[in-house]
């Protein structure tokens, strides 16, 4: 094992005391091609090109002497410090921090971050940082190669953001520049950058200061709970839309940051601004108009982020990106053999009658869903008098995918 293992961060200004220190007693240094060219290495130690850390973890851990990891920014903040302390490698760190790389962005860019979302895309699971560029008016994306602004903007898709990427920060080639996300993806950006992605309310939030980071100015927001009454919205709410049907809809959707929601049949919104209000991006569908005016007012009034789309299921779903999962607030077996081949994670619908319950639960069994049903009944009563006020029934139908 190294007799001693300093992680450096670097943020292009000279190495502090400390850092020079680490380095020129070091009789290994990991890191990129840029770190490697330092002139404070000394010429005899070992170098290695920091691609893999679990690789280099273990050749650190192999290496008798004083080992030297070199990262870009703040090491500790979505860096090197967390693989290297993994107990397989029994690695014992010290850090020399640095100004990390969002820090650095939001500085260039003049704006505040602490009402920023921060994520660190790749690859294999870059739809759920878009899923936050959508639900969000501000967030920080650490980009990796294959998941650039670039690959950022095309799955963004219609949902227009204002992009400030700031390219090889802290270097001689360092560049900010500030474009619309349709026209990112015409452009080759240089590895690493760090991508802020702005739009929807962002600039009433930025007026007044929070308490509590990665939230937006005013959280927790003013409204208490979820499942709200009818009289918070400012529409009639259809049948598909009570306040307890909706809630147990909710409790068996899960809806959390970096998902997607489908609400199809969305009608006055309340369902598909509940779903955002839990941080998850949601696109509403209605066929009428007039619902998708509402959905979007409902939206602008809680202060959510959502995408609005107008058109009839199953057809209008054939463009919309993939869904973790889907509430279907209309459309019957059908829309429901649609979304099932989507393969998202949970289905939530209802049914008015026994029939048409049975359909869904056959869609959904078919699909490849696990189907729960539960026959819900709410009375409203009148608290003056303790009388009966409104009854309603439904069957709640649920679906988990069982297989990928």
């Amino acid at each position: 094992m190294a007799d001693r293992v300093t992680v450096i961060g670097w943020d292009g200004s000279p190495l502090t005391e400390a850092a020079r220190s680490a380095v020129g007693a070091a009789t290994l240094v990991a890191g990129a091609a840029h770190h490697l060219a330092l002139p404070e290495i000394p010429p005899t130690a070992e170098r290695i090109r920091l691609g893999s850390v679990d690789l280099a973890a273990r050749r650190i851990a192999q290496h008798r002497g004083s080992a030297v990891v070199l990262a870009d920014g703040d090491p500790g903040f979505f860096g090197v410090v967390r693989t290297l302390r993994a107990p397989e490698h029994g690695l014992e760190v010290e850090v020399v921090p640095a100004v990390s790389s969002v820090a650095a962005a939001f500085a260039r860019a003049g704006m505040p971050w602490d009402d920023a979302q921060i994520v660190a895309a790749h690859a294999r699971d870059l739809r759920r940082a878009v899923n936050v560029c959508r639900a969000h008016p501000k967030v920080a994306v650490l980009t990796s190669p294959g998941a650039g602004p670039a690959e950022l903007a095309l799955l963004l898709g219609p949902v227009h953001r204002t992009f400030v990427i700031c390219e090889e920060l802290g270097t001689e080639r360092e560049q900010v520049t500030v474009v619309t996300s349709d026209r990112a993806a015409d452009h080759a950006w240089r590895d690493p950058n760090v991508v802020i992605v702005i739009g929807g309310s962002v600039a009433a939030a930025s007026r007044a200061g929070g308490w509590i980071a990665g939230h937006e100015s005013g959280y927790p927001p003013p409204v208490r709970g979820w499942a709200l009454p009818a009289d918070a919205y400012a529409t009639a709410l259809g049948e598909g839309e009570r306040t307890e049907l909706r809630a147990a809809q909710l409790a068996r959707l899960g809806p959390r940051v970096g998902d997607l929601v489908w609400d199809i049949g969305a009608g006055s919104g309340a369902a598909a601004v509940e779903a955002a209000r839990f941080g998850a991006a949601v696109i509403a569908v209605d066929r009428d108009p007039e619902a998708c005016r509402h959905t979007a007012a409902t939206a602008r009034r809680f202060g959510v982020q959502l995408q609005v789309v107008h058109g009839t299921a199953p057809h209008v779903l054939e463009d919309l990106p993939e869904p973790d999962v889907v509430r279907i607030g209309a459309g019957g077996a059908p829309v429901v053999t649609a979304c099932a081949a989507r393969r998202p994670e949970r289905i939530v619908t209802h049914a008015a009658t026994r029939d048409e319950a049975e359909a869904i639960g056959r869609a959904l069994a078919e699909g490849g869903y696990a189907v729960e049903c539960v026959l819900l009944q709410a009375v409203e009563l009148d608290t003056s008098a303790w009388t009966e006020r409104e009854r309603a029934v439904a069957f709640l139908l649920s679906g988990r995918r069982t297989h990928p």
